[in-house]
């Protein structure tokens, strides 16, 4: 009795401190867990499904034992169906590039909502254009051609000329200065950015052209072509300036591969660059010494 008991006690002994330790394990555990920021397991424990961060990718091996069983998931819902868009079918928008987008643009520029020549391409400035036309006529401003904004831009333009399409100049041509009204004149504008070449107040051709920085600007005034060079190369800066025409000092209309590459991000040292050869050249072949240069702002 008396060792049995003793026994028991020791057992009894023993187990609580085994409960006692346990105790204090299950609440470390429980602490590590929360420091971790881990989420409790759902009920079941070990034997709950892992979290889907613990779980392989598409390329594990599966275990000697077999991929364990796929749990069937719900079915999904079905997507809800948008609703219509009451504009219609969008037929053009941005990224696009076709013959649609550049007559798009020829057609917003015939009621002064697209201020530069037609691209062909669909870019902000597009967007920006549709913008304006669907606001002033009381439509969605998306900025997308859909059906009832090309009706009524249809509705309110006619069909562009072919100069309309694919005008001489990257901007508008620029109205010209009086004093290119009479006689022969190169007229540069640098608002436009554009030269014309005209003959008693008509304009023969026009083009694209850029200017000197602040610190070299091109001259305005009017002045003359005083000297023609057709291989020219600047002995200041030894650069190429082919079909120069020279009309005040070392400044000169001319051809600029530059220009032609980098387009407006550049500057000459003073000249009016032009970017289209062709352009130029044929200039060049038309031009005499002595015809006037109006350039104006």
């Amino acid at each position: 009795m008396t060792r049995t008991s003793r026994t028991g006690r020791g057992r009894a002994h023993r187990g609580g401190r085994g409960s006692a330790a346990a105790t204090a394990a299950v609440a470390v555990l429980a602490l590590a867990a929360v420091t971790a920021g881990c989420k409790p397991q759902p009920a079941g424990g070990a034997s709950a499904a892992p979290s889907a961060s613990s779980s392989p990718g598409d390329d594990a091996k599966p275990s000697a034992s077999g991929p364990a069983p796929a749990t069937p998931s719900a079915k999904p819902a079905s997507p809800s169906k948008a609703a219509p868009d009451p504009q219609g079918k969008v037929l053009l928008a941005s990224g696009a590039r076709n013959k649609q987008v550049r007559e798009l643009q020829a057609r917003l520029r015939q009621i002064g909502h697209f201020d530069r020549s037609p691209t062909g391409y669909y870019g902000t400035v597009t967007v920006a254009a549709v913008q304006s036309f669907q606001g002033k006529r009381g439509l969605s401003r998306t900025g997308k051609t859909d059906t009832l904004t090309w009706q009524k831009l249809l509705g309110m333009t006619h069909a562009p000329t072919a100069t309309e399409l694919n005008p001489p100049t990257t901007r508008p041509v620029a109205k010209p200065d009086k004093r290119c009204l009479t006689g022969r004149v190169i007229c540069i504008s640098k608002n436009s950015r554009t030269l014309s070449w005209m003959i008693d107040g008509r304009v023969v051709s026009s083009m694209d052209v850029r200017f000197g920085s602040q610190y070299t600007p091109t001259r305005e005034g009017t002045f003359s072509v005083y000297w023609k060079s057709r291989h020219h190369v600047s002995t200041i800066y030894h650069t190429a300036m082919p079909y120069a025409m020279f009309f005040s000092g070392g400044q000169a209309v001319h051809y600029s591969s530059d220009f032609a590459a980098r387009g407006y991000n550049g500057a000459s040292h003073g000249c009016v660059n032009v970017r289209d050869e062709g352009k130029i050249a044929s200039l060049f072949a038309q031009v005499h010494n002595g015809d006037k240069v109006v350039v104006f702002g």
